[in-house]
């Protein structure tokens, strides 16, 4: 008997995501930027690229200090979208990297180590995105 291969996840659009549902709450993004600024992320940034992407609504950029901050940073992040019951459709995180994707679906969070922060420049690839304050959020 062969065994069945495991489910996989696959993203819909965000014209599909969107039909008859509301944007993701801001309780998520408040306690996503909570953690990290809680576990010391540096240069934390938030930005509702919902008018630009199809595939997510928010981009949340965050720094760590080194690859073991940049792990800290991960499993924080995790445990806040798991006790939230929030949809992971994936994780990234390449040893030695230097930059870790957390897919939340709605919403997805890139924290990189300083070097890399700097060579991505993700900031000017959304540029047109409008920015939201993290302060704002932790208010």
């Amino acid at each position: 008997m062969k065994a069945k291969s495991p489910k996989k996840t696959t993203r819909t659009t965000k014209s599909l995501k969107s039909a008859g549902k509301a944007k993701p709450s801001t309780r998520l993004l408040k306690l996503i930027v909570a953690a990290l600024d809680a576990k010391k992320a540096e240069e934390l940034r938030v930005l509702d690229v919902s008018k630009q992407s199809s595939i997510t609504d928010y981009l949340v950029l965050a720094t760590g200090g080194s690859e073991p901050h940049l792990r800290a940073l991960r499993i924080e992040l995790e445990r806040v979208l798991d006790a939230e019951k929030a949809r992971i459709l994936g994780v990234d995180t390449t040893k030695g990297s230097g930059w870790t994707v957390v897919d939340a679906f709605e919403i997805m969070i890139h924290l990189f180590i300083p070097e890399n922060r700097d060579k991505y420049r993700m900031e000017s690839l959304w540029r047109d995105a409008a920015e939201i304050s993290p302060a704002k959020l932790l208010s």
